[in-house]
């Protein structure tokens, strides 16, 4: 048993073939498993796992086994397994075996023929998303007659509903499948989007913000639901710094946009700021048909791939992670509960709730902020474009480095440290600075390498069983979206232009993620220690008793060791 192996696989044997077939035929009948953990410079160890009528109970116990268990996985086994509990995942081929380069090439064909429209999703939802700020940079909240305050009270509310619905998502995902659920969302936050220009008072503002929530807060977890599907756990990280980098690039992109849409004002008797939504919800609505049209629903439905490189699609995903056998099974009740009392996971919540704080009102505000240095509205929205694009650079290049030394805690420390300091320097700079001099301060705080997608995959490598990980998924978007409540509150009108007080509580909320990332990371370490000193102390007998009797499952088993 290799305790200090993160990888979830399970070495094992069958008894005997005619094992599986007396099982099969009678339900009564018990298929007693025999698993053998490959340690290296270790004896082997023996557990039986009976399965019995193969109930929910004896499906999460097996499962959790295939998914804890470290050593040389027996993909015979592991597939007898799945197909006597139903399990079987399409493609699955237990032994097959491919080259290097025959994975290398199914690889490239996700990242450059799957993956482009999966970022187009993200990409449309926060062009969607990053809209509202430079619409109030057209001075959207006087020609509707009310003040920044109720934007504020909108971002707070927006926070609370969005947060409530990623759970929604991830249910969606599993039941209907994520590559129907995405285009399905889109759909309905585009249509919510052409309603932002049919507004013209502060109810209708409040209603379309609660709306835009409600459609656009299931689309990131099922996104992650689908790209696990697709790609190993060492290959998530780096995708998932893509799939939040590209969204920076949207916020670019959104912002040159918006130079030059605000100056329509007028055609048609119809605002600027209107002609944004407008013109950002037929967008919404053309990628949505489209992606309903490209995206398979697994690497066996998809003509990217010819029948053999899709075996090795879904087998090397799942020798990477068993658990993935029985990835489409639905959320129940008890991998809530499971998730809920897991520290762990409230470690991340914690993470993100507090590290991401100082965004929300720079990220609102950032086109008023640059214009306050005195730019003009056109030049500031384009000037929101590089920090956006450097934040794409730094993020995608800390989050490949991580994923290549199969670090996170280090990698988090270093990317909040560059956020601290960034708000330390932008509330430290007198306010007769040049105004490029302020942007520049500007465009260093705004370009750190964002913790988020890192986050998430460090979560994913710590939630164990499957059900677990899926609410926990959902959970993380929610944590970073539902500090939005008072993170939209921080930069106050009689705080405008320069936000001083503002900035204090965000390097107070820097400051705080910092310590964060430390002292969680040193937690881990302190139960990998614990553990592995309790494995240690145990005879071979102890911990063949231990792997056959024990009640405790995923994260919580003994053999389980936490990513640093």
């Amino acid at each position: 048993m290799p305790p200090d192996s993160t990888k979830h696989e399970l070495a094992a044997d069958i008894e005997a073939t005619a094992a599986v077939t007396a099982a099969t035929a009678a339900p009564s009948a018990q298929l007693w498993v025999s698993s053998t953990s490959l340690a290296a410079g270790t004896q082997s160890t023996k557990a039986a796992l009976a399965l019995g009528d193969a109930d929910d109970d004896d499906i999460d116990k097996i499962i959790d086994a295939i998914g804890t268990q470290g050593g040389e996985i027996d993909h015979e086994l592991a597939g007898k397994v799945a197909d006597r509990l139903g399990l079987a995942a399409p493609g699955y081929v237990p032994g097959l075996d491919w080259t290097s380069e025959e994975e290398k090439r199914v690889v490239r064909i996700l990242d450059t023929r799957l993956m482009p429209w999966v970022l187009l999703s993200t990409f449309v939802l926060n062009m969607d998303r990053t809209n509202i700020s430079n619409a109030i940079s057209d001075h959207l909240p006087a020609s509707l007659g009310f003040t920044t305050t109720v934007v504020n009270n909108a971002t707070s509310i927006y926070a609370v509903v969005f947060s409530i619905f990623t759970f929604a998502g991830a249910g969606l995902a599993k039941r209907f499948s994520p590559h129907r659920v995405i285009p399905g969302l889109m759909l309905a936050w585009g249509a919510v989007t052409l309603a932002h220009a049919g507004i013209s008072d502060a109810t209708g503002y409040y209603l379309v913000r609660v709306f835009i929530a409600v459609t656009e807060g299931g689309v990131i977890p099922a996104t992650l639901i689908y790209l696990g599907a697709f790609y190993k756990s060492t290959e998530l990280a780096t995708r998932l710094a893509w799939f939040w980098g590209v969204q920076s690039v949207a916020s670019a992109v959104s912002g040159l946009m918006a130079s030059g849409i605000l100056q329509m004002a007028g055609i048609a008797g119809i605002l600027g700021w209107k002609w944004l939504f407008i013109i950002d919800g037929i967008l919404t609505f053309l990628a949505a048909g489209l992606l309903f049209y490209v995206l398979p629903r697994r690497a066996t439905e998809t003509v990217i791939f010819d029948a053999r490189q899709a075996q090795v699609a879904a087998t090397r995903v799942i020798r990477d992670d068993p658990v993935k056998l029985y990835y489409e099974r639905h959320i129940r009740w008890s991998d809530v509960k499971a998730a809920f009392f897991d520290l762990r996971l409230w470690g991340h919540l914690v993470i993100t709730i507090v590290g991401l704080t100082p965004l929300t009102a720079l990220a609102t505000y950032l086109p008023t902020i640059i214009s306050s240095f005195g730019f003009n509205v056109y030049v500031s929205n384009a000037l929101t474009a590089p920090g956006y694009i450097l934040g794409f650079i730094t993020m995608t290049t800390m989050t490949w480095h991580s994923d290549r030394k199969r670090e996170r805690g280090l990698h988090g420390i270093f990317s909040a440290t560059w956020l601290l300091l960034g708000f330390i320097i932008l509330r430290s700079i007198p306010d007769d600075t040049n105004k490029y001099a302020l942007w520049i301060v500007l465009l260093f705080t705004s370009a750190w390498p964002m913790t988020h997608p890192l986050n998430i995959s460090w979560l994913t490598e710590h939630m164990a069983p499957l059900g677990k990980r899926s609410v926990a998924s959902g959970a993380v978007i929610a944590a970073a979206n539902i500090y939005a409540i008072w993170a939209g509150q921080i930069y106050q009108p009689g705080d405008a232009p320069r936000y001083h007080v503002g900035n204090l509580i965000n390097i107070a909320f820097a400051f705080a993620s910092v310590l964060i990332w430390i002292g969680f990371r040193y937690y881990l370490s302190t139960i990998n220690s614990h553990r592995q000193k309790v494995w240690d102390a145990l005879s071979e007998k102890d911990r063949n008793n231990y792997l056959a009797t024990t009640k405790d499952v995923g994260n919580d088993r003994l053999d389980f060791r936490f990513t640093l």
